[in-house]
């Protein structure tokens, strides 16, 4: 347990920024299912408009700090591949 007024300030922090990250973890795990999803229904056009607004997502997360950059852009990558496939 922490003993010093700094510490208890820092876990409530800790506490709040665990439930932000993991909000916006969440979002972008969503919108690359829907592109996902769309891809899996070979709707290419659909799935072009889903897929900017997952990237743009990826990256939002990425400046965050919730996703490190090398992994949002592997993601964009292989979503774009899937997508050029169709």
């Amino acid at each position: 347990m922490a003993n010093h007024k700094s510490a208890k300030t820092r876990i409530n922090r800790n506490n709040k920024r665990a439930v932000i990250n993991g909000a916006r973890r969440s979002r972008v795990r969503t919108f690359v299912k829907k592109v996902e999803a769309l891809i899996a229904d070979k709707n290419k056009e659909q799935a072009q408009e889903a897929f900017r607004v997952a990237e743009s997502e990826l990256m939002v997360a990425v400046r965050k700090g919730v996703f490190h950059l090398n992994t949002a852009a592997r993601t964009v990558s292989r979503l774009s591949k899937k997508i050029k496939a169709l």
